[in-house]
């Protein structure tokens, strides 16, 4: 079996359960179960909500579960992919190693991330590190199924790829802010745009909203959030902040790449690719202050930003390696 088609097939999958995790946290779902890893001590949920208890938010925990068994379905993929790699190697193939081994250990991780999230009670550290786990992952499925890189047939200047790889850099940190904004309930802590309750720069208790390892102070956990109006503030404040400098850097990246870096074929097509998310994602970014956060432009925000990392990737894999 060839490991890249497998790798597509289960990259499709690991962006299917980064787009449902987000629609599940955003419809206040994410501790739908609350025990871990059944829900509520039963690993089926029964076809309608009657036959659970009648405490229990069926909904939720319907949408919990089916994200479990994407989420196990993909852990699944991932050690095929590896015993595949591991054979072919065997067999005297030449074929990606490191990748699919890499990919096993970061599924390990985010199961244990997985568990925690909900034994921890959605504490926004835990949150933050488990998406990021799944863009890491969806990002390592892509580059497997890019293949080895190889020069390009017109040289481009030596700036070009580590310049991508900064903006991966750069839109991965967007991402954690962008999560930490989620997890905290702060999405909406600004409801006008381009200002902030009126203000160019509002109070905000910056020392408290970016305090790594928080304490909910009761037994419902940090289900709604528990800072502060001020502390909420200060972490829209530096989202759009990064959100201006992840603009900036990959716009001009683009821009630069199209005009000294000599763009033909599939290196252009990528260029062109993370230029338009990046107008699709800032789009959706403001339209999610305007309109109060619906749920369709919510979820489309954290898809746009996956497609966004597989575009970047693209673009550095596309760049060509070094002579």
């Amino acid at each position: 079996m060839h490991v890249r088609r497998l790798a597509l097939g289960i990259t499709v999958l690991a962006f299917a359960v980064v787009v449902l995790g987000a629609w599940v946290r955003l419809t206040g779902a994410g501790l739908g179960c609350p025990d871990w890893p059944g829900c509520y001590g039963r690993m089926v949920i029964g076809p309608d909500g009657s036959r659970l208890e009648a405490a229990i938010e069926g909904g939720k925990a319907w949408r919990e579960m089916v994200h479990r068994y994407a989420a196990g379905a993909l852990g699944l993929g991932i050690v095929a992919l590896a015993v595949v790699a591991l054979r072919n190697r065997r067999r005297g193939a030449s074929g990606p190693i490191a990748l699919p081994a890499a990919l096993v250990i970061l599924v390990v991780l985010q199961v244990a991330l997985g568990a925690w999230t909900v034994t921890l009670r959605l504490q926004p550290a835990v949150v933050v590190a488990h998406l990021l786990g799944g863009m890491a992952i969806l990002g390592l499925l892509w580059r497997l199924y890019l293949g080895p890189s190889s020069r390009p047939a017109r040289p481009r200047p030596g700036w070009v790829r580590p310049a991508a790889a900064v903006g991966i850099a750069v839109l991965a940190f967007q991402i954690a802010l962008g999560g930490w904004t989620s997890a905290n309930y702060a999405a909406l802590a600004c409801p006008d745009f381009p200002t902030c309750h009126g203000s160019w720069w509002p109070d905000g208790d910056y020392r408290a909203g970016f305090r790594l390892w928080q304490e909910s102070g009761s037994g419902s956990g940090f289900e709604g959030g528990v800072l502060s109006v001020e502390a909420r503030i200060a972490i829209h404040v530096v989202h759009r902040i990064g959100a201006l400098v992840t603009v900036l850097y990959l716009g001009g990246l683009c821009a630069a790449a199209m005009r000294w870096g000599r763009p033909a074929g599939g290196f252009a097509a990528a260029t062109l690719a993370v230029f338009g998310l990046l107008v699709v994602q800032a789009a959706l970014g403001v339209s999610n202050v305007w309109l109060g956060l619906p749920l369709g432009a919510a979820v489309a925000h954290n898809a746009a930003a996956a497609l966004l990392l597989l575009a970047l990737v693209t673009m550095h894999h596309r760049s060509g390696r070094r002579p």
